[in-house]
């Protein structure tokens, strides 16, 4: 009996299959798999509501010498007021001390911090700002004015304010996919405003020693400086490496025919 001819469609389908692929090699006895990168990103999710709660603790202070352990002095206003303000500075500062601490240091965890120390800036920024209106001056707006006008302290506390509030209501995950992450980045840089005019307000407003705000600005402009050496750095060794393969001379990324 003459063998039968394969059909077109029967060598198409034989043509289909596809090739069978090496078996992936075991993985040796009692050998932990490897950590995926969800579960090392997840290790330190402590980290947060850890940072939190440290970050609550001097209003829970400020709270406590002036409701059940009277501590605020003669003067229990301006000293809730110069504590709130220290503690913006603080947590702003501590809000930017993560990307030099990774570029210089190889430090990567305080970056999962950043945003709540962002955030808790803001908070504190908004009690000092709420203290002053709602406790020292009782909404008297003609009052603000007038402090506004006559001592440029006041005028520069609330521009420090109007300039973090972006940077706060712009701080999630949503807003960031929103506003691209190049323009939310650019955005974000108003973090050094901010802790330059907060500096300002806090050195216009001591009358006689300056120590802290002094202090305060030799700590933001070293971290000022440490992130304009790592952009000058990063600069360097991206002309170093030369153009990208299909890069235009223009540097716009376009295509070499």
């Amino acid at each position: 009996m003459a063998a039968s001819t394969p059909t077109p469609a029967a060598e198409a389908a034989t043509s289909a299959t596809p090739a069978p692929t090496a078996p992936a090699p075991p993985r040796a006895a009692g050998a932990a798999p490897p950590p995926s990168r969800a579960r090392r990103a997840g290790g330190r999710r402590w980290l947060v509501p850890l940072a939190w709660a440290l970050g609550l603790l001097p209003i829970a202070k400020v709270a406590y010498d002036g409701l059940l352990a009277p501590g605020l002095g003669a003067n229990p206003i301006e000293k809730v007021l110069n504590r709130l303000g220290f503690w913006t500075l603080t947590f702003l500062l501590l809000s930017l001390a993560p990307t030099p601490a990774r570029a210089f240091l190889g430090i990567s965890w305080p970056v999962r911090v950043r945003r709540a120390l962002g955030l808790l800036a803001f908070l504190y920024a908004c009690l000092h700002f709420t203290t002053y209106v709602a406790v020292d001056q009782f909404f008297d707006w003609q009052i603000i004015g007038a402090d506004l006008a006559r001592r440029p302290f006041i005028g520069v506390g609330f521009v420090t304010l109007l300039v973090l509030a972006p940077l706060a209501l712009t701080s999630s995950d949503a807003m960031v996919r929103r506003l691209g992450h190049a323009r939310w980045k650019r955005l974000h840089r108003l973090a050094y405003a901010a802790g330059v005019l907060g500096v300002v307000h806090f050195l216009w407003r001591v009358k006689k020693d300056h120590t802290e705000p002094l202090l305060f600005a030799a700590a933001f402009g070293t971290l000022f400086a440490l992130r304009g050496l790592d952009a000058l750095r990063r600069r360097l060794v991206r002309r170093a490496a030369g153009p990208r393969p299909g890069a235009s001379l223009s540097g716009r990324g376009a295509k070499v025919d």
